[in-house]
């Protein structure tokens, strides 16, 4: 699961899965080890005038064209 975590991701944990709070911790620790800095959602996410592209990713509305 880990692998495939880049910067921006959004790592989805359902809270009923059997063993989530078993492994939450480790894989918290092994991500921050690796260099990740875990934010809110609401920091990830932009405000204000956006697009979602094929990617399902966020990018600012560019107003200069």
């Amino acid at each position: 699961m880990t692998s495939s975590v880049a910067p921006g991701s959004i790592v989805l944990f359902h809270n009923a899965a059997l063993h989530t709070p078993e492994a939450l911790p480790d894989i918290i620790a092994y991500l921050q080890g690796e260099g990740y800095e875990i934010v809110p959602v609401s920091q990830l996410l932009l405000t204000g005038d956006y697009t979602i592209n094929h990617e399902g990713r966020q990018c600012p509305v560019d107003r200069s064209a």
